[in-house]
């Protein structure tokens, strides 16, 4: 995939308006209905945004810092290698998407979750738009980021990036399911 960094960071930019525009209506539902779950096993709405916390809990200080550092400027393209497209795509959302294993420190089942798990999610999608504005000015191929199961593995700041709007988008999709799925 190669595109200009402006047109990946204004896609990025315009999926996470849409996950804020998302979670602002979830904010107007009853509490009940946040907490809802269809079994045991799946989860609420608020337990989906709560997984989504805990990603931006790594992966926001993680960009921001190599923003901060990244002594490469801009450059015309952005070039996707295979290994953050595979992390893309896996992490994208799809009206297919296969159920994926979680990792148990990001596992928010039967979390005790209350409004304040929105407004969370709300400010961290405010700090990525700083970072996708930010990243305006650094390259997106040269610097390299950490990802959450290892930080010996390392995403070109553009994937990076992919990564986590993709990731959101998939969960406050899930959430949106789940809402459809309380107010039967």
């Amino acid at each position: 995939m190669e595109l200009t960094p402006e047109k990946l960071l204004k896609a990025l930019l315009e999926t996470t308006l849409e996950n804020l525009k998302a979670v602002e209506h979830f904010k107007s539902e009853p509490m009940e209905i946040l907490n809802w779950r269809q079994d045991s096993e799946s989860w609420s709405i608020l337990e989906c945004i709560e997984h989504l916390n805990k990603y931006g809990g790594f992966y926001i200080p993680e960009i921001k810092n190599k923003i901060e550092t990244s002594k490469y400027v801009s450059s015309e393209l952005f070039r996707s290698n295979w290994l953050g497209r595979y992390f893309s795509k896996m992490v994208s959302y799809n009206e297919n998407s296969s159920k994926m294993k979680t990792f148990k420190s990001m596992n928010p089942l039967n979390s005790k979750l209350t409004i304040q798990t929105l407004e969370k999610f709300k400010s961290q999608q405010y700090q990525i738009i700083e970072l996708l504005n930010k990243s305006k000015n650094v390259d997106l191929d040269k610097t390299k980021t950490a990802i959450s199961i290892s930080k010996l593995i390392k995403l070109r700041l553009g994937d990076s990036l992919r990564v986590l709007v993709y990731h959101n988008e998939r969960h406050v999709k899930q959430a949106e399911k789940v809402l459809g799925k309380a107010c039967r």
